[in-house]
């Protein structure tokens, strides 16, 4: 069976355009408009909480924010509070569920597979959380964020994977609620040098089309083609 996925790369986005680009995606793929498509994109600094609205997981007043030139914004997907920002990879797919047979549980179970292969061409040791801890972890150390949001079983939203960000951003959340745990990046896990960080979101996209089973695959290479 053809299973067809459009995979769009728009390189640095700010958050609120590419909410806005989700939520249009989503709806015309709703509609039947567009295939699966998948966005690869990095943010400038950006703080985002979940619908839970768990905002007392930010340690600093919003005014240190701006001087940082980090934004904070609300979002309807699950999850905490996170951070985004450059030298992170982002993959935001807006697919049907329906149309590939998966619950909400084995998506997200397949979107940490994406990551903890890409930290295996690596060398590194990558692995699903334990209970209550989303995302994905090298030891007690997270190297890859999710947060999804499905709606009439499309999704938005998705994951974050940590090539070489400045972690220090981290140290202004309790990221994803968790007390007491570290964040990680390739760079600092990975025993060997690191290829340019296209390459790298390259190699996400790639172990995202093998998670999900996709064949027939069409690049895009930027908003100029909307």
């Amino acid at each position: 069976m053809k299973r067809c996925l459009e995979v769009w790369k728009i390189g640095t986005v700010n958050y609120v355009e590419a909410l806005k680009l989700q939520e249009k995606l989503a709806s015309d793929r709703k509609a039947l408009k567009i295939t699966d498509t998948l966005l690869s994109l990095q943010h400038p600094p950006t703080y985002t909480v979940g619908k839970r609205e768990t905002v007392r997981n930010l340690l600093i007043p919003d005014s240190e924010l701006k001087s940082m030139g980090a934004e904070l914004h609300y979002t309807q997907r699950g999850g905490d509070i996170t951070f985004h920002g450059p030298h992170q990879a982002i993959l935001y797919p807006i697919i049907s569920l329906r149309d590939i047979g998966l619950g909400a549980r084995k998506y997200v179970e397949k979107l940490e597979l994406t990551m903890i292969e890409l930290a295996s061409l690596y060398g590194v040791k990558a692995q699903a959380g334990q209970k209550c801890e989303t995302g994905v972890w090298v030891e007690h150390k997270k190297i890859g964020a999710i947060g999804v949001r499905i709606s009439s079983g499309i999704t938005s939203h998705g994951l974050a994977f940590n090539m070489d960000p400045d972690l220090n951003y981290f140290k202004h959340i309790i990221p994803c609620g968790i007390v007491d745990k570290d964040v990680t990046s390739l760079k600092k896990e990975a025993d060997v040098e690191l290829p340019a960080e296209e390459v790298i979101q390259e190699q996400l996209i790639t172990c995202f089309v093998k998670s999900f089973g996709y064949n027939n695959v069409l690049l895009k290479d930027h908003y100029a083609d909307t």
